[in-house]
């Protein structure tokens, strides 16, 4: 058997992998871009040596044991413990918010059940359901903790105003009232010794898998095979018939620093609307296990997606969703492809729940093969 992926980031590494593991088959990707593993491609730099995330931080974690367990078959992971700063116009603070945040911010000494009554008296009761981000912000933290942490950041992220954005944005972001100030309350999290390309690199070290870079997917050429696996975006699948999907992009600027240490964390925030970008990254505090003198920084800008931009972040605005639907139809009426991944199915996907995704839908996809029915149509119905 013969199979084709387009895409050889986590969801097409992931899943030829499974399939050659699993079939008798030969597994060919195609790969627009000159390199493997999507966004999360890293490298070495040039010039310090220090492993650049190319397209942004990622920072693995997972509460899946079997993720976990999978990705350090392929690499040894170091102990990485995401700590975000962010700037306001009072100051520098931790996120997400936590009990040093509150007491910080406010000039208080309470105790985490003080915490908890202060940041409820805060909240506006008089908003029932939230009906979108600013609503669910304002109904949960108040005013004064929305306008700095939250306001000015997610307009520069999501280019509009919160208001336009689902309740349910605002949800991924927690507050605690303890004094821990780790990003993530997954059970795993850390970060490959050489970087995320080298795992992809190894997933893909298979006889029956040929992946060919610099290769765009052409509609017609998968009728040579048994079947075929589309991880890219739905809308380009059907040459954007039906209108571009919403989404925003970001652009890296590189900065003029060349030694020392630039902010002293990995990430930064800048919640001030009047600040341009939206966070600063200093590359070499991911690895603190690498010692560098030299060093890299980059300031990231969010900004709408065009025609020739990568899309990072689905808007899923209202009418972006609408259009997804109708584009769920015209997927429904293929035959022999099948649709994974967090672009094919316009969807925000943590690298966790891109393998998970990757290595249920596998065992799904296998099970209707080998039982002659009719194989998913996607690893999850946008």
């Amino acid at each position: 058997m013969k199979f084709l992926i387009v895409g050889a980031g986590f969801s097409g590494a992931v899943l030829a992998r499974q399939l050659v593991d699993n079939l008798d088959c030969h597994v060919l990707i195609l790969e627009e871009r000159d390199h493997i593993a999507g966004n999360c491609h890293t490298k070495r730099d040039d010039s310090t040596g220090i492993m650049l995330h190319q397209y942004g931080p990622h920072i693995f974690n997972t509460s899946r044991k079997d993720v976990w367990d999978y990705v350090n078959q392929y690499a040894e992971f170091g102990p990485y413990v995401n700590r975000v700063k962010a700037v306001t116009h009072k100051g520098i603070y931790s996120l997400p918010l936590n009990l040093l945040t509150i007491n910080q911010f406010f000039g208080k000494r309470f105790s985490p059940d003080e915490a908890k009554t202060f940041v409820a008296s805060l909240g506006d009761d008089s908003i029932g359901e939230p009906q979108n981000f600013e609503e669910q912000a304002l109904k949960f933290i108040g005013r004064d903790l929305y306008d700095a942490f939250f306001y000015g950041y997610t307009k520069k992220q999501w280019g509009c105003e919160p208001t336009e954005l689902p309740a349910s944005v605002l949800k991924r972001l927690p507050v605690r009232f303890n004094y821990d100030d780790n990003y993530y309350s997954t059970n795993y999290q850390g970060i490959p010794l050489d970087g995320y390309t080298a795992i992809v690199e190894q997933i893909l070290d298979h006889q029956k898998i040929e992946v060919k870079t610099s290769c765009r997917y052409e509609s017609g050429v998968e009728a040579e095979y048994d079947h075929l696996f589309y991880s890219g975006p739905i809308d380009a699948f059907f040459d954007h018939q039906l209108g571009r999907l919403g989404y925003r992009t970001v652009t890296f600027e590189r900065l003029d620093v060349t030694h020392g240490d630039y902010q002293g964390n990995a990430l930064i925030n800048y919640c001030e609307e009047k600040v341009a970008h939206t966070r600063s990254r200093e590359d070499k505090w991911f690895t603190p296990w690498e010692k560098h003198e030299a060093t890299v920084c980059y300031r990231e800008y969010s900004q709408e997606t065009g025609s020739d931009d990568l899309p990072y972040y689905p808007k899923r605005l209202a009418k972006d969703k609408d259009t997804l639907q109708q584009y769920v139809k015209l997927a429904e009426e293929q035959k022999g492809v099948s649709f994974l991944g967090r672009l094919a199915t316009y969807r925000y996907l943590n690298m966790d729940q891109v393998i998970g995704e990757a290595i249920d839908f596998s065992h799904r996809w296998m099970k209707a093969w080998a039982n002659k029915q009719v194989s998913p149509l996607f690893s999850v119905k946008p």
